[in-house]
């Protein structure tokens, strides 16, 4: 009796020796998200592309890209995982790293959601406003048509982007709350 026991102890104790720490690593795949979309041409599809680089949650970024038609970064963007989960903490229920990790996850998909691709980015119609920081900008958009494309880096603010064909770069030509 005492061996079967002491068999069973060192069963217990093995098994819970060769269980692996709980980790927040996690695989790349799951924190990468493209699309294709019309932006920098009214024909020709951009790549559009945001991922979370990094194996640990502190190391972690949320880079977002968008490619042309040709091959060529036309723009980059990122904030660092913790900036980005700063600006949500207050409201969400992310008690530890795995909700945070799982946060992330959730804003990719959420990021290239059909109602952020906006055709146009401007319509003939709309007016500029105090969120409006390039006037000249904004009216170029009117007259190429050009679509626009929405997104966050934090709870409280938005940029809407579009392409200047005027000074051949991606601009921010809106940004509310």
């Amino acid at each position: 009796m005492k061996k079967k026991i002491i068999l069973l102890v060192a069963i217990v104790g093995l098994a819970y020796a060769c269980k692996s720490p709980k980790s927040t690593e996690v695989n790349p795949a799951d924190l990468v998200k493209t699309a294709t979309y019309a932006f920098s041409d009214t024909a020709k599809l951009d790549t559009f592309k945001v991922a979370i680089t990094g194996k640990q949650l502190s190391e972690m970024k949320l880079v977002f890209t968008i490619h042309s038609f040709n091959g060529s970064e036309i723009y980059k963007q990122e904030v660092s995982a913790n900036e980005l989960l700063k600006s949500y903490l207050a409201s969400a229920e992310m008690k530890d790293d795995e909700d945070k990790v799982n946060f992330l996850k959730e804003e990719i998909s959420y990021f290239f959601d059909e109602k952020h691709f906006l055709e146009p980015a401007v319509t003939e119609n709309e007016t500029p406003d105090k969120n409006v920081p390039d006037v000249t900008f904004y009216n170029e958009l009117k007259k190429s048509n050009l679509n626009g494309f929405e997104y966050r880096f934090s709870k409280d603010k938005s940029y809407y982007i579009a392409w200047s064909a005027m000074e051949q770069k991606v601009k921010v030509y809106y940004k509310c709350c």
